[in-house]
């Protein structure tokens, strides 16, 4: 006899109710949803294309981050050699190698000796034991030092993943909710912030690498420097200072960095207590604060610069040691460039520029006409279906529409829960599964009839119905399963929303056909006690 024990009523009434109660603030205004109770305040997130929004694709300069790894080769090579008193010519970069002559036949061991040590493999956060440059010599004295194939690969995974990851952190210090940020190939990062409507704020603050150094400016270059050749020392390079007007003065800045940006633990949008300038603080961590406080201690009375992406942020004389970890830094800061600043070196530098090569606006209207659309469809699918199952099984055709309607709102429920975000796509994903999760009362209702016609009694049709139907109910929503398994792992944004949607619709629609529909008929029968059944 068909029967559902009384703790097992009780559990799927508990489900249901609880499922309504966190689908409910859907539906609500805003003003009404704030008198909910705080847990049930949370609404399914809006995608791109249904609340409006940005849409950015990056391409990561992985060209620039090979070509500073070759000067800063060039740099090493230049220093080691000289060091050692080791003539050489044409210290060159050419494509992702850097050539030379080693002038000195004598010398030529000791210059191998130097090179194979400074190619020796090393371990960092690329792979313990990664070879980063290749040697090749020609000819005796001709030498050509290449990145290495293997670490060129492991150096753009590592690159595209902390761009990702540094991208992340930036839009969260904006305030933004439900930011989608994913790698796309192997060189691209796709953004798509909803409800962010002008870009060009994200882009300014996407196209910043924030790469600061504290550097030593060459006070004796600076005094001999020509404006008209610009030439400065090979261990310096020239760069520059914008002022308010627009204007540009030259610093020549020692390449060689007293403190380097990545020591700072925190940075924030602060005054000048003596001047009311706006200024950005800053704190270093136990290691830069000595670092710092070891520089200033010697370089007392010399102007030192602090830089950012190749640009002077200011260049102040050193009045006294710094030892207490901390500083400002004064620019033609206005509060809102301050405040961007200030979040860029909390979230860390950029280990490659990036540069926007698509960017679209999704307007408010279009995504509420979107909305407004899914919803439409959603509608229509539901009363289509549910017109076709009462038309075809009357009264359980009735039941089945009900558990359906209880199936949307356990997806809605789920969708909450997990914080989803809810797409064009996901809008298909659920009316495809408003058609799916009839599916399994189909094949119930289908069973039972057969089972009416081999002389079964009702109560006898409808157990044996609801059992033995439900390994066919599995076995069909498993292959929907894989299928949506499949879609999330290889798929990307639009897909992955349809199959989260899909899986998820799979996984309520079953309880629904399965428990609350069964649970619906037996309450059906024991109130009725029908004798006939016409189905």
């Amino acid at each position: 006899m068909i029967y559902i024990g009384r703790w097992a009523q009780y559990l799927v009434l508990s489900i249901v109710v609880i499922g309504i109660l966190l689908a409910v603030p859907n539906f609500l205004p805003a003003n009404m949803r704030t008198a909910l109770p705080a847990p049930f305040r949370n609404t399914v997130n809006l995608g791109l294309d249904l609340q409006g929004g940005s849409y950015l694709l990056l391409e990561v300069d992985f060209p620039g981050v090979m070509k500073e790894r070759l000067q800063t080769l060039q740099g090493d090579i230049r220093i080691n050699l000289r060091k050692e008193k080791i003539g050489y010519t044409g210290l060159d970069i050419a494509g992702t190698a850097v050539s030379l002559h080693i002038t000195d036949p004598a010398r030529l061991d000791d210059a191998r000796k130097i090179l194979t040590g400074m190619a020796a493999p090393t371990g960092s956060l690329l792979g313990i034991g990664t070879k980063e440059y290749d040697i090749k010599e020609t000819q005796p004295g001709d030498f050509t030092v290449a990145l290495a194939d293997v670490y060129q690969k492991q150096l753009r995974s590592e690159i595209l993943s902390q761009s990702v990851e540094v991208v992340r952190k930036r839009i969260d210090e904006l305030g933004t909710r439900e930011p989608s940020i994913q790698q796309q190939g192997e060189d691209r990062i796709l953004v798509q912030v909803p409800g962010l409507n002008d870009p060009t704020h994200l882009i300014g603050i996407l196209s910043t690498t924030a790469k600061m150094t504290f550097r030593m400016v060459d006070v004796a270059a600076q005094n001999q420097l020509d404006p008209q050749t610009l030439r400065v020392p090979p261990e310096d390079e020239l760069l520059y200072q914008e002022d308010k007007n627009g204007g540009k003065a030259p610093y020549v800045v020692e390449r060689r960095v007293l403190v380097s940006g990545d020591r700072l633990t925190n940075a924030n949008q602060s005054n000048d207590s003596r001047t009311g300038q706006v200024t950005v603080g800053f704190r270093f961590d136990t290691r830069g604060a000595k670092q710092f406080g070891d520089a200033t201690k010697v370089n007392v009375g010399k102007p030192f610069a602090i830089v950012l992406d190749n640009k002077v942020l200011s260049a102040p004389v050193i009045q006294e040691p710094i030892l207490g970890g901390s500083g400002q830094i004064t620019g033609n800061f206005s509060y809102q460039s301050a405040n961007d600043l200030a979040n860029m070196l909390n979230a860390g530098a950029l280990p490659a520029s990036l540069k926007v090569i698509e960017q679209r606006t999704v307007g408010a209207e279009l995504g509420a006409d979107s909305v407004l659309a899914g919803e439409w469809s959603a509608g229509a699918g539901l009363a289509v279906v549910a017109l076709f199952m009462i038309a075809t099984y009357g009264l359980f055709g009735f039941f089945a529409t009900i558990a359906l309607a209880v199936n949307i709102i356990m997806l809605m429920s789920v969708l909450t829960v997990l914080g989803a975000t809810l797409t064009l796509p996901g809008i298909a994903g659920m009316v495809l599964t408003m058609g799916m999760a009839v599916d399994a009362n189909v094949l119930i209702y289908e069973r039972i009839r057969e089972e009416m016609r081999a002389g079964r009694t009702i109560i006898s049709a409808i157990d044996t119905g609801f059992r033995r139907a439900i390994a066919t109910i599995i076995d069909t929503n498993m292959t929907h399963i894989v299928a949506a398994l499949i879609l999330f792992q290889l798929g990307s944004g639009p897909v992955r929303g349809f199959a989260v949607t899909l899986g998820l619709g799979v996984a309520t629609s079953f309880f629904t056909a399965v428990m609350v529909t069964r649970l619906i008929v037996v309450t059906w029968l024991r109130s009725t006690k029908p004798k006939t059944l016409t189905l």
